[in-house]
């Protein structure tokens, strides 16, 4: 089975006040394609009990639903894959739990960290941020536009091909400096989870990179 990557993908919002499903169901009704499941501070019965939630609804939409970090978690919930954060369990390792066919992603915020994931055979990497942002702590290095299209032109100089998707404090008029970059998509999260009509939002956001990118 062929692995999708999607170029918009949403992370739910631990900070949020709005619970992850109900975030969740409201950007998939927007016409996100790409969940990416990430509770922090919760209780293991609780992540699987939602987790397992979103899961379902993800299914029903045809969307991907990915975890964040928990790689037994994703294993337990049949995820369509995990996210790997930088330190976490290896790609190599994740590989070895979850099977050839789970989609593993990983987080990167150097051009090394970006060769290191594509020896190791990630499906993609989240690279960032892109600027600074509340929704993650321990926050690396910023890259910034110009960063970005750094480390894209030396991945073609080195014929390394994997969706590189940008992340970090990502806001609309972001999106055109980005995708011109050579990013292949982004990665959203406070953008829509505070928005005041999250689907509508979620909506205007698919609607500009479908027209200008190809969704």
């Amino acid at each position: 089975m062929e692995k999708v990557i999607s170029k918009i993908q949403f992370i739910t919002n631990y900070q949020s006040s709005i619970s992850h499903f109900d975030q969740a169901k409201k950007v998939l009704e927007g016409g996100v394609k790409w969940i990416q499941y990430r509770p922090k501070s919760i209780d293991l019965q609780r992540v699987l009990d939602e987790g397992g939630k979103i899961a379902e609804l993800c299914k029903q939409n045809e969307a991907t639903f990915i975890v964040n970090d928990y790689v037994e978690i994703a294993k337990e919930l049949n995820a369509d894959g995990v996210h790997i954060g930088k330190n976490d369990m290896s790609v190599t390792d994740a590989r070895i739990l979850l099977g050839e066919h789970k989609i593993i992603g990983g987080t990167a915020n150097t051009l090394t960290d970006v060769i290191d994931l594509a020896n190791n055979k990630a499906d993609y990497i989240g690279l960032g941020p892109y600027r600074f942002t509340q929704t993650k702590k321990n926050l690396s290095r910023v890259i910034g536009a110009e960063g970005y299209t750094k480390i894209i032109s030396c991945l073609k100089d080195m014929n390394i091909d994997i969706p590189i998707i940008a992340i970090g404090g990502i806001q609309i008029p972001d999106i055109n400096i980005l995708m011109n970059t050579g990013v292949f998509g982004i990665a959203i999260s406070s953008l829509l989870s505070d928005a005041d009509n999250i689907t509508e939002k979620t909506n205007e956001l698919c609607n500009i990179v479908s027209e200008r990118y190809l969704l």
